[in-house]
C-alpha cells in the first residue's frame, strides 16, 4: 500500500483530501511549515503525521500529492520529481478520486463551503457520503455513494474536475491577480459547465448564471418568478429561518434552517433542489434544520458584557455584506461592530470602494493591516488607503483590542481570509 505524502497538508482543502484518504484506510502524511493553522487540528485528532518541509521528507514508495500554493521550485517538489515520484497535483488527484462516486461540485464566487457542509450534511443523514469542505473537513468512507467537494475556480482548477452533478452559486469578481475582468470568470464558469455530465443546479437569480450552456439540465433555483425552484413566504424567528419551496409554480414543503439571511435561503433551496433530482423525499431533506455549520463561517461564542464573538471568512464586499445581514437579522438589539483585516493588496485595491460600501453597513468599524498573500510581493497601497474611505473607522493593532470592551451587548465580527483570528483570541486573553 503506497504512503500518500501531503506537500502543504495545512492548507484547507489538502487537509480535507488527507483526511479523506486517511479515513478510506490509506497511509496518509505531510509536511508544511511550522506556523500553526486551524486546519491541523483535525489531522492531530487523526493522527496524521505532519513534519516541517524538509528534502528528508521525500522518499522512495511515496505517491505525492502539492498543495497548488507550492510552485515548482519547492525543495520538495523538485526532489520528488528528480526521483521519478507518482505526482499529483491536489486538482489533479481529486479529479481522478470523485469518478469513484456520484459527485457533486459546489462551486460560485461566494458561498461554496457553506453550501457543501449543508449539502455534505443533509445527504449522509440519508445515505454513506464522503465530503470535503473547504475550512478543511474531509471524511471519507469505503462504502460511499455521493462524493461532495468545494471546487474552487482560481487558476481555473476546477476544469480539472467531471463532475456529475455542479451546484453554481454565483459568478461575482474576484482574485483580481489571476482573472482579468468577470467575463474572464464567466469563462471559467461556462468551461467548468460543459465538464458536468449528469445535471447543473444553478441560481437563476444570477445575471451571469442565466447565460451558462450546458450539454446537461440545468435547473434553476432562486427568489424570482421563472426559477425552476422558488423560496417563498420566508420568516424569522430565535430558531432561524422558514421558507416555503415551490417547484415548477407547485408547492412542495415548508423548510427549516438554522442560520439567517437571504444568502443561506439561497444555499439551503440548492441542497433541495439537487436532492429532489435525486429522488430525496422532502422528509429526507428537511434534516436542513440540524445542519451545525463549518467553521470559520459564522462561528459564534457568547462572551461577557452581551457580546457574541463571530468569526467569520468573510473576505470580499458581497460575503461581508451577508455577514452583516446575518447579523443584523439573529440579533435586531444589538450594535453590530466589524472588525476586518483585508487579505491580499491586489483584492484590496481592486474592491476598495466596495470594502468601503459593505463595511459602512456596520455600526462600527475596525480595521487590520493587510494580510499579504504568500504569491505577491508588498504593494505601496496600506489599510491607512482603506481607512480614508470609511467613515469612522479606527484602526486596529495586535495588543489593542481591549477597546473592544467598550462594545457591551454588541455582535463583534471578525471578519477576514488571513489571520484574523489572532485578533479574537487576543480579545479573549483579556478576560
Amino acid at each position: 500500500m503506497p504512503t500518500y505524502h501531503f506537500i502543504g497538508i495545512k492548507g484547507t482543502g489538502m487537509s480535507a483530501l488527507a483526511q479523506i484518504l486517511h479515513d478510506s484506510g490509506e497511509n496518509v502524511q505531510g509536511s508544511d511549515i511550522e506556523k500553526h493553522f486551524f486546519t491541523e487540528e483535525a489531522l492531530k485528532e487523526k493522527n496524521i503525521k505532519i513534519m516541517p518541509f524538509d528534502l528528508a521528507n521525500i522518499k522512495e514508495g511515496l505517491t505525492i500529492i502539492a498543495g497548488n500554493a507550492f510552485s515548482d521550485d519547492h525543495e520538495e517538489i523538485v526532489k520528488a520529481k528528480e526521483m521519478g515520484l507518482e505526482f499529483y497535483r491536489y486538482h489533479e488527484f481529486l479529479g481522478e478520486f470523485l469518478n469513484r462516486y456520484t459527485s457533486v461540485a459546489v462551486t460560485g464566487a461566494h458561498g461554496k463551503t457553506s453550501t457543501t457542509g449543508l449539502l455534505a450534511h443533509t445527504l449522509k443523514q440519508n445515505i454513506p457520503t464522503s465530503y470535503l469542505i473547504g475550512d478543511g473537513t474531509g471524511y471519507g468512507t469505503t462504502n460511499s455513494q455521493y462524493f461532495v467537494f468545494e471546487a474552487c475556480e482560481y487558476r481555473r482548477h476546477f476544469l480539472a474536475y467531471e463532475p456529475d452533478y455542479a451546484i453554481m452559486t454565483n459568478i461575482d469578481f474576484d482574485h483580481p491577480d489571476y482573472f482579468k475582468s468577470i467575463e474572464d470568470v464567466f469563462d471559467a464558469f461556462q468551461s467548468m459547465a460543459m465538464k458536468v455530465r449528469k445535471g447543473i443546479i444553478a441560481c437563476g437569480d444570477d445575471e451571469y448564471l442565466q447565460q451558462i450552456q450546458a450539454k446537461v439540465p440545468v435547473v434553476y433555483y432562486g427568489f424570482t418568478e421563472g426559477n425552476d425552484f422558488q423560496a417563498k413566504n420566508i420568516q424569522e424567528s430565535s430558531e432561524g429561518t422558514t421558507f416555503e419551496v415551490y417547484v415548477r409554480s407547485t408547492y412542495y414543503d415548508t423548510f427549516t434552517i438554522p442560520t439567517y439571511g437571504n444568502h443561506s435561503v439561497l444555499n439551503a433551496l440548492s441542497v433541495v433542489a439537487l436532492m429532489q433530482y435525486e429522488s430525496f423525499t422532502a422528509q429526507e431533506i428537511s434534516h436542513l434544520k440540524s445542519f451545525p455549520g463549518v467553521k470559520r463561517r459564522f462561528t459564534e461564542t457568547e462572551w461577557k458584557n452581551g457580546q457574541i464573538l463571530i468569526d467569520d471568512y468573510a473576505h470580499h464586499p458581497k460575503e461581508i455584506e451577508a455577514t452583516i445581514d446575518s447579523a443584523r437579522k439573529k440579533y435586531p438589539n444589538k450594535d453590530i461592530v466589524a472588525v476586518f483585516q483585508p487579505h491580499t493588496f491586489t483584492r484590496t485595491k481592486q474592491f476598495i470602494d466596495e470594502f468601503a460600501d459593505s463595511l459602512s453597513q456596520a455600526d462600527y468599524i475596525y480595521l487590520c493591516d493587510i494580510f499579504a498573500s504568500a504569491r505577491e510581493k508588498s504593494d505601496k497601497l496600506s489599510i491607512n488607503d482603506l481607512l480614508e474611505k470609511v467613515d469612522g473607522a479606527t484602526l486596529l493593532n495586535e495588543g489593542e483590542t481591549e477597546v473592544l470592551n467598550n462594545h457591551q451587548n454588541s455582535v463583534i465580527l471578525f471578519m477576514g481570509a488571513g489571520d484574523i483570528q489572532k485578533y479574537e483570541e487576543e480579545f479573549k486573553q483579556l478576560a
